[in-house]
């Protein structure tokens, strides 16, 4: 009995991680090979409760796949990504991934342009530069999503 109840106390105990894992969101992530940012951020975004798939693409294969999905040239980052019919360019937070997901906006996506010091997979955050996450419309345009203040 004292087995059976050891058992059943590690299969609870490892339960919330496995369904954790299980619920994790599926993204695919378009980078260049060896790109530890790129490596970084998906870590970045395991860490919050996704499951980030990585294909590496040659340098102008995955510029025409930034432009054919709505990557205005302003925006542009290391590497893309696409969650849920989104795109997701460059260094973008989790929380603001969850975020775009949640309240479903009828845009391309999410896009940190450049690559600033201290977003996600650039940094220790606690002492980032400031940054914006940009909101990309159907017709190109963009508008401020979130901003993050100087650390």
């Amino acid at each position: 009995m004292k087995r059976m109840t050891q058992a059943l106390a590690i299969t609870l105990a490892l339960f919330p991680a496995a369904q954790a894992l299980a619920e994790a969101t599926a993204i695919d992530v378009r980078k260049t090979n060896g790109c530890g940012c790129c490596l970084s951020w998906m870590n970045h975004l395991e860490e919050n409760g996704f499951a980030p798939t990585g294909q590496d693409m040659f340098g102008g294969s995955l510029v025409r796949f930034k432009f054919d999905n709505g990557v205005p040239q302003r925006m542009v980052s290391c590497h893309t990504a696409v969650i849920d019919g989104y795109v997701i360019e460059g260094h973008v937070p989790a929380a603001d991934i969850r975020r775009l997901l949640e309240e479903r906006p009828d845009t391309v996506g999410l896009a940190v342009p450049g690559m600033p010091y201290g977003s996600p997979g650039m940094g220790p955050e606690d002492d980032r530069e400031a940054y914006d996450v940009f909101l990309i419309r159907e017709d190109g345009s963009t508008e401020v999503f979130s901003s993050y203040a100087e650390g």
